[in-house]
């Protein structure tokens, strides 16, 4: 029994993204079930939300806010992001002509305009990182990427008639709500609420469990995308391939850019750890459904990197 629970503590993500997977792939195959996946849809729907911002709270109790402040990192990694869509707009006009390389890298672009992910400074503070400056990057990120987004993707899609004001503040309230909420309520915890606080704050794994009960819906809903894409099998799996290489590609591009700067661990977290469920709704907003299979890979690639992330520091401090 001691050794399950070790597992599954040391291995969380991977059992998350397998959890939300078989849970998906029991109700899709055993008809039986129908009923009772009509009747949990509506819960899901509000537990996906409500544990990611109980993620997000409980990582801010722990913030310290006078970190909160930009750095040079945040520069690089910023202007990296904007370095890697610019050449992939490039290849997307260039492939126009072919449907599926176009999908497959509108899909691409997804999961490198979207934002930081809301949860990445739980990752990065079990990897040793600043939790408060990683804050701040997320923030600063979500506003970058509803600047970005209205602008890039019109470009691409003449069919799209959202004007770049109203697009910009859809985004804005998407973020804000799972974003903005907890980190209001995590200050007014840390200057009014002290004892409560210091009690969050002595859970130190209580954010990462959240996020894997988050992880685990997203997954669910991966997965359910994925089986019931349009797609074609062989595009399906080269979206798969794909996002798998670019999620390396940034994560390199990120440590590289805070090696340089002196903040590896954040720099590279902040560049390849999106928020995949804004990339999804993007992509059906803007793009194609296919493209959308894109973010749902790119979160388990990213996922699979945390824990090997993980097992590598965890490994770090034992020898």
């Amino acid at each position: 029994m001691n050794n399950l629970i070790r597992f599954l503590k040391d291995w969380t993500l991977p059992v998350a993204i397998a959890v939300g997977s078989l849970c998906y792939l029991t109700f899709y195959y055993v008809p039986q079930l129908d009923a009772l996946g009509t009747q949990l849809a509506p819960v899901f729907d509000v537990i996906f939300p409500l544990f990611v911002f109980l993620t997000l709270f409980v990582t801010f109790c722990k913030v310290d806010f006078h970190q909160m402040r930009p750095h040079r990192w945040h520069v690089g990694v910023l202007v990296a992001q904007l370095l890697l869509v610019a050449v992939n707009i490039v290849v997307i006009f260039m492939v126009e002509a072919d449907v599926e390389q176009k999908l497959l890298w509108e899909a691409l672009l997804t999961c490198i305009i979207g934002p930081a992910a809301s949860a990445s400074p739980v990752v990065t503070g079990k990897l040793g990182g600043n939790i408060s400056t990683m804050s701040t990057y997320v923030l600063v990120s979500s506003l970058a990427s509803a600047l970005l987004i209205p602008l890039v993707f019109p470009m691409l899609e003449q069919t799209v008639h959202v004007s770049f004001f109203s697009a910009f503040l859809i985004i804005l309230q998407k973020v804000s709500i799972v974003l903005l909420l907890p980190l209001v309520l995590g200050w007014i915890m840390q200057h009014y609420v002290k004892s409560v606080c210091a009690r969050i704050a002595a859970m130190p794994n209580l954010s990462f469990y959240c996020w894997a009960i988050s992880l685990s819906i997203t997954t669910g809903i991966t997965v359910k995308n994925i089986v019931h894409s349009e797609a074609t099998l062989t595009l399906l799996l080269m979206i798969a391939v794909a996002t798998f290489l670019l999620c390396w590609v940034q994560f390199g591009i990120g440590r590289l850019i805070g090696r340089h700067l002196g903040e590896e661990i954040n720099a590279g977290q902040a560049l390849f750890q999106k928020n995949t469920a804004l990339s999804i709704w993007v992509a059906y907003m803007y793009l194609h459904p296919v493209a959308s299979v894109g973010a749902g890979c790119y979160v388990l690639w990213q996922n699979i990197i945390n824990s090997l992330e993980l097992w590598q520091y965890r490994n770090r401090g034992i020898s």
